[in-house]
């Protein structure tokens, strides 16, 4: 599957109302450990079956970034249920991505 682009337009239906849990990466484009995490979201994005992935600009969603409090980016968010069960702030090496996610789904 591939990645998402998450907006406030299709949060409700791709995210909240996912019946799968959903990795959500906050980036900006001039954020350079965002460079670094995004081809990994985009590896996981290919390679998991179990949950979705998407990605969400702060500067073009500032509401979703202030929903979710983001203060800093990169911040990793896994949704289950609606509802946030995990983040995490800052670059991270894919198996710690992995393992945030699959611990939990």
């Amino acid at each position: 599957m591939s990645v998402l682009t998450i907006t406030k337009d299709n949060f409700t239906d791709e995210v909240r109302n996912s019946d799968k849990p959903v990795l959500l990466d906050f980036w900006a484009s001039w954020c350079g450990p965002c460079r670094m995490v995004s081809p990994i979201v985009d590896e996981i994005a290919q390679e998991v079956t179990f949950a979705k992935v998407g990605k969400v600009n702060v500067d073009e969603q500032p509401e979703l970034a202030q929903a979710f409090g983001v203060m800093s980016i990169p911040t990793l968010v896994v949704m289950k249920g609606g509802q946030v069960v995990t983040t995490s702030v800052g670059a991270k090496p894919k198996q710690e991505i992995l393992n945030l996610l699959e611990q939990n789904s």
